[in-house]
């Protein structure tokens, strides 16, 4: 199959690493694959493996952008030359190019829904679901299926697969202190999370629960993994609460595998959350781990079994959840190894790709 994913970019974070993971998967298998994006740090990914990526300036939120048509017709001269088989969208404005691509020149396209979706008009009137809509949650299906009324038979449940031998590899004697002592993380108490800094994902919350700590585990630490608009707001409220010094912000980090190890406690203390990569990838490295109970992050975690759910927005309850972490570490132990064991079982790249490429067969195999 000749497969080109279109992207808005390619920045640290879910997306980006949803669409390089699927394209270096894929061209394992023998397929050809292109990725067209306005680019971004893992474009980096991409060249390292002989991937193409051709660059095309849709680095836009707005479906009526004039940027539209200048890449619609870079995209029309690819798909010509290149002989694509398959579109796959992975934005909205993606969503948007692909649907006329595949009006104009009569090639199938899919579309993965990473999040949830505003009920605007918009979408509403012009879905561009395309053949096929993946959601990555069975709580972004059910958006899917409920609020935007697509056919069940045309929404496929396909989970976010990870390269689990990174995450689940034998850590090495001394790593973890090592890295903790890099980023000048003393201690046993340190909590962490993997995100975009920004409002939905909720680190003001991880702040204010960790200084309802502070006079139990005087040497806990925040670390706060990636960057965004809300930095220099978390920052002041780090200061304001008297966690200057035990709040560490790292930016963006492409090594999230070994970035992990030095987290005692993971936290996933989203407002919203598609499904929750990180949370995976925390999962999968024998991490205890806490989320919010909201929409795919409920579906990965099963509360008291492979983790803790807490009500979002809720620091104190969140402070009540990590302390339990800290102070019994023989449930904390039963959580990590039943929480490895759950992802390991549902949520491996191998599986995603298996039927994503089932999917696509299909999807090609009717037009």
């Amino acid at each position: 199959m000749r497969i080109l994913h279109l992207a808005t970019h390619l920045n640290m974070g879910g997306i980006g690493r949803y669409v390089t993971n699927l394209a270096k998967a894929f061209k394992k298998k023998g397929h050809t694959v292109f990725v067209a994006s306005s680019g971004g740090e893992l474009e980096r990914v991409l060249s390292d493996e002989g991937i193409k990526h051709i660059y095309v300036d849709i680095r836009t939120k707005s479906e009526l952008s004039p940027k539209l048509l200048g890449s619609y017709k870079v995209l029309r001269r690819l798909i010509r030359e290149e002989n694509i088989d398959l579109i796959h969208a992975h934005t909205r404005v993606a969503q948007v190019i692909a649907a006329l691509l595949s009006s104009r020149e009569k090639v199938p396209y899919v579309t993965t829904c990473h999040g949830f979706f505003k009920n605007r008009l918009g979408r509403r009137l012009f879905g561009c679901w395309g053949a096929r809509a993946v959601a990555i949650s069975e709580a972004v299906r059910d958006q899917l299926t409920g609020s935007f009324k697509i056919p069940e038979e045309r929404v496929a449940l396909i989970h976010t697969g990870i390269e689990m031998e990174r995450f689940t590899r034998d850590v090495l004697p001394g790593e973890k202190d090592s890295i903790k002592r890099g980023l000048d993380l003393g201690g046993e108490h340190v909590i962490g999370t993997i995100g975009r800094l920004s409002p939905v994902k909720g680190q003001e919350i991880l702040i204010k629960a960790a200084r309802k700590l502070t006079a139990e585990f005087p040497d806990i630490k925040v670390l706060l993994v990636g960057d965004g608009p809300d930095e220099n707001r978390l920052r002041r409220l780090s200061t304001k609460l008297g966690l200057d010094g035990a709040t560490v912000f790292t930016g963006s980090i492409e090594d999230t595998a070994r970035i992990i190890q030095a987290i005692d406690v993971f936290v996933l203390p989203s407002v919203a959350e598609g499904l929750g990569l990180s949370l995976i990838e925390a999962m999968a490295s024998g991490k205890a781990c806490i989320a919010s109970r909201v929409g795919g992050a409920a579906n990965i975690i099963e509360d008291g079994v492979t983790g803790i759910l807490v009500r979002p927005q809720d620091p104190d309850d969140l402070a009540a959840a990590i302390k339990r972490m800290f102070k019994d570490r023989q449930i904390s132990r039963s959580f990590e190894d039943k929480a490895r064991k759950r992802v390991i079982k549902d949520f491996s790249i191998d599986d995603m790709v298996f039927k994503m490429e089932e999917m696509y067969s299909e999807v090609i195999g009717s037009r």
